[in-house]
C-alpha cells in the first residue's frame, strides 16, 4: 500500500513535535485520509509482516463484547496485556460499547445488531454506523489504566471510534474515523481489521465488499519509532494477498479465526518497536 508509505513520509517530514499522554514524544499531523478498493487485494502490509491472527481474533473478541484479556490470551493474542488489571479486566472498552451500550433506563443497545439490520432492511439509510466514544466511561489521564478500570472506566480511551457503512448497487463500503493514530504500530492493524469487518458484514448481508476509507485525526509517529519507520520506507511494496472466508456462520458473532485464510501473503520481515503505554 503505497498510500500508507506516503503517509509515513508525510508524518516524518511535516509533523510537528508534540508531547503526549505517555511522555514518549511524537511527530504529528492532523486530518489525513486514505482509501483502498478491496478488489485490489486484502490490505495487509507487505513492507513488514503483520500478525493476522492477532488482528482477526481481536476483532472477533470485540464483536462478541469482550473486555477481558483472558480470551485473547487463550487465542494467542497479547496486544492488550499492558493495559489490563491483574485479572485481565480492561473496563468498558470497545466490545462493551459496540454490543452493550448502556441506556439511561438500565438497558443495553447492541449497535452491531442495529447495523446489520439496516444493511439488510434499509441499505439506503444514512445512519448505518456504530461507535465507541462514550464520554461517561473515558479514563482519567492522570491515572494509570489499571486505576481507571478499578474506578469503572476504560483502561484506554477508544482510538478507532466511529464506523459508517455505505451501500450502492449491492456493494458495501466502510469508513472508519480514528481520533488518535499510531501510524507505525496501530494503523496497519486498524486498516486490516476494517477490511476484515467489511468482508464479514458483506458476507452476512449478501453484499459485495467494495471500498474502505480511513480518516485520521491526530496522526502521529512516536519518537522511539523513527529508526523503524526509516527502515520500512526503504522497502518496496509487494503484491497484496487475498482473503478467503471458508464458511458463512449463522451470524456475525459466529466467526472463528480458522474461518479465514490469507492467500499469497509475501511480506518483508516484521519490524519490532516498543509500545507507548
Amino acid at each position: 500500500m503505497k498510500q500508507y508509505l506516503e503517509l509515513l513520509k508525510d508524518v516524518i517530514e511535516n509533523g510537528a513535535q508534540k508531547g503526549d499522554r505517555t511522555g514518549t514524544g511524537t511527530k504529528a499531523v492532523f486530518g489525513r485520509q486514505f482509501r483502498h478498493n478491496l478488489a485490489d487485494g486484502f490490505p495487509l502490509l507487505t513492507t513488514k509482516k503483520l500478525h493476522f491472527k492477532s488482528i482477526a481474533n481481536e476483532l472477533i473478541w470485540m464483536l462478541n463484547g469482550g473486555t477481558n484479556t483472558k480470551w485473547l490470551n487463550e487465542h494467542g493474542v497479547t496486544i492488550w496485556d499492558e493495559w489490563a488489571t491483574e485479572d485481565g479486566d480492561l473496563g468498558p472498552i470497545y466490545g462493551a460499547q459496540w454490543t452493550a451500550w448502556p441506556t439511561k433506563d438500565g438497558g443495553k443497545i447492541n449497535q452491531i445488531d442495529y447495523m446489520i439490520d439496516c444493511l439488510k432492511n434499509n441499505p439506503n439509510s444514512r445512519r448505518i454506523l456504530f461507535h465507541g466514544w462514550n464520554t461517561e466511561y473515558l479514563p482519567d489521564e492522570k491515572m494509570s489504566p489499571q486505576e481507571n478500570v478499578k474506578n469503572g472506566r476504560q483502561a484506554l480511551a477508544v482510538c478507532h471510534l466511529l464506523y459508517q457503512a455505505f451501500v450502492a448497487d449491492g456493494h458495501l463500503s466502510m469508513q472508519l474515523y480514528i481520533r488518535s493514530s499510531d501510524v507505525f504500530l496501530g494503523l496497519p492493524y486498524n486498516t486490516a481489521a476494517l477490511a476484515l469487518l467489511t468482508h464479514m458484514l458483506a458476507q452476512q448481508c449478501d453484499l459485495i465488499p467494495h471500498e474502505i476509507i480511513v480518516s485520521l485525526g491526530d496522526t502521529h509517529a512516536y519518537s522511539n519509532h523513527m529508526a523503524q519507520i526509516e527502515t520500512q520506507l526503504q522497502r518496496e511494496p509487494k503484491k497484496l494477498p487475498q482473503l478467503i472466508i471458508k464458511r458463512k456462520p449463522e451470524s456475525i458473532y459466529g466467526y472463528n479465526f480458522e474461518d479465514f485464510e490469507i492467500v499469497n501473503y509475501d511480506a518483508h520481515p516484521s519490524i519490532k518497536a516498543p509500545v507507548a503505554i
